[in-house]
């Protein structure tokens, strides 16, 4: 993560030790690689660090999930990795991963039981909405975020695993006025990117599917554009870009917002 004030335990580490951190925090390929998210990554550390959460991070053991794989149809490869993976988290013991991506957060929940890995599986909006209502958490009451918000709902969190409320929750405890689009929740428009669609060049049609959600998110007037996925913040980033919106209107995850929030 390339910031040398934030000292991240290390999975093999602890390992040596012989300790088994609760939770491991897969960071995912975006949080790594992607300049973008790295702030999410970054954001999310400093929360968990903050809250002296017992956790670690496979670093340079931790690979892809597959799940770009299989959603464009090479299923072999998709299971190669998966195998491979549930091997490594297996030797780990690893019973609790939180994810800072949906598509993390659905194929290891959803389709890697099917394989052998059984684990439960936290996405990072859920963890921080949990930390508030434990009241692990502080908010101070006295201070509110300057700015609208409007929360775009990530496919495969939203319709993919009926997880709506807990970005708003915290959005909500943060005292942060949240205006809805016209379709949100499970109507919520894809921001153009799952499936695969990332990764290949667009289909024949009126509009990019991203320009008709970032036109729905700049109808609401809001100043911040929240997101809990690599894949939308990627898309919306676009889309702000593509409407010369840069100046007046931000794109941030719910992590960065909360962080920013707690000044950490």
């Amino acid at each position: 993560m390339n910031n040398p004030s934030l000292k991240v335990p290390v999975m093999a580490d602890l390992a040596a030790r012989e300790k088994s951190p609760e939770y491991l925090f897969w960071v995912g390929c975006a949080g790594a690689y992607d300049d973008r998210y790295k702030k999410v990554t970054r954001a999310f550390t400093k929360i968990l660090l903050h809250l002296q959460t017992d956790f670690a991070i496979l670093g340079k053991e931790e690979r892809c999930t597959g799940d770009p794989a299989r959603r464009a149809g090479n299923e072999m490869l998709f299971q190669m990795m998966a195998l491979t993976n549930i091997e490594l988290l297996n030797a780990y013991r690893v019973k609790k991963i939180i994810t800072i991506c949906p598509h993390c957060f659905n194929i290891f929940k959803n389709e890697y039981p099917e394989l052998g890995g059984n684990y439960e599986v936290i996405h990072h909006t859920q963890f921080l909405r949990q930390m508030l209502d434990q009241g692990k958490i502080k908010m101070d009451k006295n201070t509110t975020v300057d700015a609208l918000i409007t929360y775009h709902d990530p496919c495969y969190l939203g319709r993919g695993n009926q997880e709506y409320d807990s970005a708003r929750e915290v959005l909500k405890k943060m005292g942060t006025p949240v205006t809805e689009m016209k379709r949100s929740r499970e109507k919520a428009l894809c921001c153009g990117a799952g499936g695969g669609q990332m990764f290949k060049e667009a289909e024949e049609g009126d509009k990019e599917v991203f320009m008709e959600r970032t036109e729905e998110a700049l109808q609401t007037r809001a100043n911040i554009i929240a997101s809990s996925c690599p894949f939308c913040m990627a898309m919306l980033t676009d889309g702000i870009k593509y409407k010369d919106k840069e100046e007046s209107v931000k794109n941030q995850d719910i992590a960065e917002l909360l962080a920013n929030y707690l000044e950490l």
